[in-house]
């Protein structure tokens, strides 16, 4: 007996040391999505501050630009942009990526930034329904309770046909599946290309083909204007950092309870800015959504650890 304390000792140490570097990295990713959540928010207000003096197409274009550059030194130093297999679809994801954003800045623009933001988080029953319809992956209870939950959520929000019914929120509904779409493609195209090289091809044809589409209503910005467009692609720039860091740490199941952060955060920094205060179909609204993602989430999770 007496023999084996050691090694049993050493077993301990290890497997506190491994338990400790799991929780470190726990919070590093929490932090890393609070952050997150708080410059998606700052993105709103940036977009709704710039309501009516700068086009939705010119803000997306000065998005795109400024983020490659800030990630240009990382894209020439690691990233073998030859070595893709891909050309046209690179450029389609790009289009369509700008499109969703164009959609999305029209909602802040026009509609209550927190609506707004509650719609975005029905992309995933757009996706589980592309991935069933294109992709042939089954469907299972869980998921259909999802999908259930999100029209649900998205009726209560929107309330057509009724007196307070905003017809912008649907320009962040055309965002949400736009955003299904690109992450159809990005499923497709990752089995046979690299993470890196999939964000720096997207950065790279954005940029050009933003410029393109501003063209035709571009007014040049004023410092002023110029200042809050380069802050955003910064933030965008960062938050996409933070998110890839975040889950690069840890398991994507435990990290996507926590997007939804980012709707009170967008709802406190509305009120502080704007003087906008959600009302209850909203946070009810919201809440049938995330709870239908929760619910998916799990049933997810439940049916991988069934698996042999």
């Amino acid at each position: 007996m007496d023999g084996h304390r050691p090694g049993f000792s050493k077993g301990g140490r290890v497997f506190r040391r491994v338990m400790g570097m799991q929780a470190s990295n726990q919070r590093l990713a929490v932090t890393a999505m609070l952050i997150a959540a708080f410059l998606a928010g700052l993105d709103a207000v940036i977009v709704r501050s710039l309501a009516g003096g700068v086009h939705p197409l010119v803000i997306a274009f000065f998005r795109a630009f400024v983020g490659l550059i800030v990630v240009l030194p990382w894209i020439i130093a690691r990233v073998e942009l030859r070595a893709s297999p891909y050309r046209g679809l690179h450029f389609l994801r790009a289009a369509l990526k700008q499109a969703s954003l164009v959609a999305l800045f029209l909602a802040f623009t026009h509609a209550p930034l927190a609506d707004a933001t509650a719609i975005t988080f029905t992309m995933p029953v757009f996706l589980t329904l592309g991935a069933w319809f294109f992709l042939g992956e089954s469907i299972g209870p869980a998921r259909i309770t999802a999908i259930l939950f999100g029209f649900v959520g998205i009726v209560i929000i929107i309330r057509p046909g009724g007196s307070n019914f905003d017809p912008w929120l649907l320009a962040a509904l055309i965002g949400a599946i736009l955003t299904a779409v690109i992450q159809l493609i990005l499923r497709r195209m990752a089995m046979s290309d690299s993470a890196d090289r999939l964000v720096a091809w997207n950065l790279l044809a954005m940029a050009p083909l933003g410029l393109i589409a501003a063209l035709p209503v571009w007014v040049t910005p004023t410092p002023g204007q110029m200042a809050l467009l380069a802050a955003q692609g910064v933030l965008g720039a960062l938050n996409m950092s933070l998110i890839t860091r975040a889950f690069s740490l840890v398991e994507a199941s435990f990290l996507a309870p926590l997007d939804y952060l980012r709707l009170p955060v967008v709802a406190v920094l509305a009120y502080l800015f704007f003087d906008e205060f959600p009302p209850w179909n909203t946070w009810i609204g919201a809440g049938i959504i995330i709870l239908g993602a929760l619910v998916a989430t799990g049933g997810v999770i439940r049916g991988r650890s069934r698996r042999p």
